[in-house]
């Protein structure tokens, strides 16, 4: 089955629902003894059909809970990520917790990387043996112009950056459909819409294709990636759309 780079544009943005969910957070927190969805709704201005959602998100990631009398307040995970000590051990855990749920949603390995001191670094993933992860064969340090996770990171970069990273880490060929031309990855990084998954088919190994999407918090640039073995590639679309979808709480995460 050949699949092309044309891909759809998702109207779902993953940053503007942390924007509301922050939002909703910051107001449960102000009323310590609890709060109604409906002077939740009245106080963030939000309206039912976009405040029930967040409010659904919010309990099963434990940001808030309801008390006996339908309240809301904040949950033991907002607590955990609001408390210096500690927070580093509870944000990885939350992480874990969120990419394991991922995994079994979109039926694929995911992977949450991070641009760090100039270098693309996978800081955690999930895997299972229903859902493998890529054979790391080349160091994905080096191989960003061919991975999914190298390419959205580099996205977000400035040209500058972008260029730096190239002239650190040379374009090998990985396998026949890797691009090499500095300028023709160059081109395809300025074209690509913020909100549409990079995708990798085969660029960086054989029998493997990929999807990342942008998960920027601050000014911390990172992706959340997925992999699926070639047979399974008339899934890729779907299952972009679907980790794209499921990025809220990563971010949401990150920015607490």
């Amino acid at each position: 089955m050949a699949l092309k780079h044309e891909q759809d544009a998702s109207s779902y943005q993953p940053h503007r629902s942390v924007q509301l969910a922050l939002r909703v957070l910051e107001t449960v927190a102000r009323h310590g003894v609890g709060i109604t969805d409906t002077e939740l709704g009245r106080r963030t201005e939000l309206p039912a059909d976009q405040l029930a959602p967040l409010l659904r998100m919010l309990r099963r990631e434990g940001y808030v809970r309801q008390t006996a009398d339908g309240a809301y307040v904040t949950g033991a995970t907002l607590d955990r990520l609001s408390t210096a000590d500690g927070r580093e051990a509870a944000l990885a855990t939350e992480l874990q917790h969120t990419l394991d749920t991922l995994r079994d949603t979109v039926g694929a390995a995911v992977y949450l990387s991070r641009y760090i001191d100039g270098e693309v670094r996978v800081t955690q993933y999930a895997a299972g043996p229903e859902a493998p992860a890529v054979n790391e064969w080349v160091d994905f340090r080096v191989s960003a112009h061919a991975s999914a996770v190298g390419k959205s990171l580099l996205g977000q970069l400035d040209v500058n950056g972008r260029r730096d990273h190239l002239s650190r880490h040379k374009m090998a060929r990985l396998t026949s459909r890797t691009i090499t031309n500095e300028k023709v990855l160059l081109s395809r990084l300025a074209a690509q819409p913020p909100t549409v998954p990079v995708l990798d088919l085969q660029e960086y190994a054989v029998g493997t294709v990929c999807a990342a999407v942008p998960i920027t918090a601050g000014a911390a640039v990172g992706c959340l990636a997925l992999s699926l073995p070639v047979e399974h590639a008339h899934r890729l679309h779907s299952a972009a759309d679907r980790l794209n979808k499921g990025a809220t709480p990563v971010l949401l995460s990150l920015a607490i």
